[in-house]
């Protein structure tokens, strides 16, 4: 995190709020930030994705919000494409939603989808990540839904950078947008954010804080220290108006450094990876060739985890390949991360 959120974290951690303006302030942020009508800080994104299918299941309706888990009598299915099921996907259900699949593994047609769209569909969950299937696409999977009256929402957790993702998922038409609030955009790393249209938003907000009813929502384990929530605030600030152009060139100076510094070692393809919509930003990977006679790709791992400082790459990919993802270098570390893989690739061969 940059210093300037920090200070304001410690600002804050000293304050004393009303947490219902505070989320609400925060919220308006975010949405401006977004280009979203409503915007909502949350612990984490998957605790956005949490939220974001309660409202859909709930709407503003006090009674349904004090009802979840139990969704009887509420629509409670969540329809995915199968290619895009994924390890933190449990989120979808955690306010007491199924999950409905369509397609294959490998590929889907919008027939498929609308056709595992029914009177109990909540919503459809689409999945924005790296390697990870898009099916029928963002677009054609809104055109559907939304044919069927039935909303759409996102997880873009890692999806920032670029700042134009911060709005590229509601002009294609999705309902509500999930995205961490660390990572790229240098918030807490406890932190997240949802943004979409109001109705749902505010449905979410419902879920999280129940404002009007007796008991707290399904979604009280979503909510964000103030510290979290004037962190990330600030970050996306700062993130907003940062010149992403310089940023990303510093990312491909350093992928540059580490692919110079390692050029020509026989059996090795090692080259500078940009522009790939499965990596996040430019990348410095190294492809370990049939000829190559030194140590596996699993023993490189395990040796650069085993130095000090220890070094942790990015693995699979393409191929068995070791990738070196910049987004996640500091200006200078890609000089000590060249080092060791040479000692590693060529003076320990």
């Amino acid at each position: 995190m940059r210093p300037e959120v920090l200070r304001a974290m410690d600002e804050a951690a000293g304050a004393y709020v009303d947490m219902m303006q505070l989320n609400r302030a925060a919220g308006e942020v975010v949405a401006r930030s977004c280009g979203a009508e409503q915007g909502l800080v949350t612990a984490g994104c998957s605790a956005a994705q949490v939220l974001m299918v309660a409202a859909c299941m709930t709407g503003q309706s006090e009674s349904n919000v004090e009802q979840l888990p139990d969704a009887t009598g509420m629509k409670d299915e969540v329809v995915i494409f199968k290619g895009q099921r994924n390890r933190y996907d449990k989120a979808f259900v955690t306010a007491g939603a199924t999950l409905v699949e369509y397609g294959t593994a490998e590929s889907a047609t919008p027939e498929l989808l609308d056709e595992a769209i029914n009177e109990n569909t909540a919503c459809v969950a689409f999945v924005i990540a790296a390697s990870i299937n898009r099916g029928v696409g963002l677009e054609e999977t809104v055109r559907v839904a939304h044919a069927r009256g039935v909303p759409v929402i996102v997880d873009a957790a890692a999806e920032v950078p670029p700042r134009v993702n911060l709005t590229k998922f509601h002009k294609m038409g999705a309902d509500m947008v999930a995205f961490s609030g660390g990572k790229g955009i240098g918030g807490p790393q406890g932190s997240g954010m949802l943004v979409g249209g109001e109705d749902l938003v505010l449905a979410a907000y419902e879920n999280h804080l129940n404002s009007r009813g007796t008991r707290a929502g399904v979604g009280r384990s979503a909510k964000a220290s103030k510290e979290d929530i004037v962190g990330l605030v600030t970050a996306l600030q700062i993130f907003t108006d940062s010149d992403h152009e310089a940023v990303r060139a510093g990312w491909r100076a350093g992928a540059e450094h580490i692919v110079e510094r390692l050029r020509g070692i026989d059996g090795l393809r090692i080259i500078l990876e940009d522009g790939d919509p499965n990596r996040q930003g430019p990348q410095a990977v190294i492809y370990f060739e049939s000829n190559w006679d030194g140590p596996a790709p699993d023993e490189v791992r395990a040796a650069l985890l085993a130095g000090d400082p220890a070094i942790h790459v990015g693995a699979g990919g393409y191929d068995d390949e070791i990738n070196i993802v910049m987004v996640n270098v500091q200006s200078g570390e890609e000089r000590i991360i060249a080092d060791r893989l040479e000692e590693i690739l060529v003076e320990e061969n």
